[in-house]
């Protein structure tokens, strides 16, 4: 009997019944059964990282079947840590966990889009003068050609092309534009090392050969506040997350943890049961403020002036005034660096270690140079 009658008949059924009448013996078809053992069949496991724009590199294997990728899980082999503080893993995220969905969905780009209204100019321009510096001199000569696919931005109206024509069009602007205007006038982005250090270097390399101006990838993304390189002169060169567990008291500005570190979140909530405290501080009740001890909720755009207050209550309030600071530390004191004559003239290695050890610094207390308190490298 076919299954579809199998279907109908399927109420009309009846079977013996065990364990007094609480359960029923079926005779039916268990087929689709089939498409769930289906679902996570592979052929093999592969290790591999969803690194797309992230820097978290997580570990993860990758079940495939027939070439393609079948679902995907979390490793669990990572190095354990020292006794005092957790392990890594597990690592991962929503957006990982859902990656090969995203991998064959129709709304991944797999070919190059341009304007169509550019594109048109272009294969015109190109089919009446030939050489393709000549064809975007034409357009960029002209102000009704160049205000047309300029004004169309923002708009859509994208259509297929390939990587032959719109390569020939790139450089044909960026030739056109260094002889009218000089190279440094080229400027472009690379994707973060910490994605691919090919493809970081690829776009680095190419304007750097030309004279360019290589862009940070942190104006691309719009993700680094701008204090951090301004202060320390290098960008995100922090310790690891796993450091966070060994802070008595974090602040989470600027980042909102649980979402944009998923697989390091567990660092943040986990210093709290050494008794560290967490402060956030966003406009909004985000994932991050909830995993906090208090709250701050500065309106947007005050954040300088709550910085500035606070530098100020720390310098003013315990600090300026503290005499002992002067003698201990480094506040107050304005670093002299040593010639180089006298390190070159030193006799023996040691003087010349002692030499870049010491460094001396002139007191505004003291109103004299004299050396730091510490001695960290003796």
């Amino acid at each position: 009997m076919s299954k579809l009658l199998d279907r109908f008949r399927y109420f009309k059924q009846k079977g013996d019944t065990f364990a007094d009448g609480h359960g029923q013996e079926m005779n039916t078809n268990r087929d689709w059964e089939d498409s769930y053992r289906q679902r996570w069949q592979f052929d093999k496991i592969v290790r591999s990282t969803h690194g797309v724009n992230c820097t978290g590199s997580c570990s993860w294997k990758i079940y495939v079947k027939n070439g393609l990728v079948t679902w995907e899980t979390q490793q669990t082999d990572y190095p354990r840590t020292r006794p005092d503080m957790p392990n890594h893993e597990p690592r991962g995220c929503p957006r990982g966990a859902s990656y090969s969905w995203y991998l064959y969905s129709a709304n991944r780009l797999k070919y190059p889009l341009v304007r169509k209204r550019l594109i048109e100019l272009w294969r015109e321009a190109l089919q009446q003068h030939g050489d393709p510096v000549a064809a975007w001199d034409a357009i960029q000569s002209d102000p009704q050609k160049t205000a047309g696919y300029k004004q169309a931005r923002g708009h859509g109206g994208f259509v297929r092309s390939n990587w032959r024509e719109l390569n020939q069009l790139i450089a044909a602007a960026n030739v056109w534009t260094i002889k009218h205007y000089g190279p440094d006038r080229v400027a472009g982005f690379s994707p973060i090392p910490a994605m691919s250090m090919v493809s970081y270097a690829a776009g680095t390399r190419y304007l750097s050969l030309i004279g360019g101006t290589c862009l940070s990838f942190y104006d691309w993304y719009c993700d680094l506040p701008p204090a951090s390189p301004m202060t320390w002169g290098e960008q995100t060169d922090v310790p690891e997350s796993a450091d966070w567990y060994n802070s008595s008291y974090l602040i989470a500005w600027g980042s909102n943890v649980p979402q944009t570190r998923t697989p390091d979140a567990h660092f943040f909530t986990e210093v709290r049961y050494k008794g560290a405290k967490t402060i956030a501080i966003t406009p909004d009740y985000s994932e991050v403020a909830k995993l906090c001890d208090q709250w701050l909720a500065p309106k947007q755009g005050t954040d300088s002036a709550l910085a500035m207050a606070m530098g100020h209550v720390i310098l003013k309030a315990f600090h300026l005034d503290n005499p002992s600071d002067y003698s201990s530390t480094t506040a107050g004191a304005i670093p002299i660096c040593r010639c180089w004559c006298c390190w070159n003239r030193a006799k023996t290695a040691a003087t010349r270690r002692a030499a870049c050890c010491a460094p001396p610094i002139w007191s505004i207390t003291w109103g004299r140079a004299t050396t730091r308190s510490g001695r960290r490298w003796r």
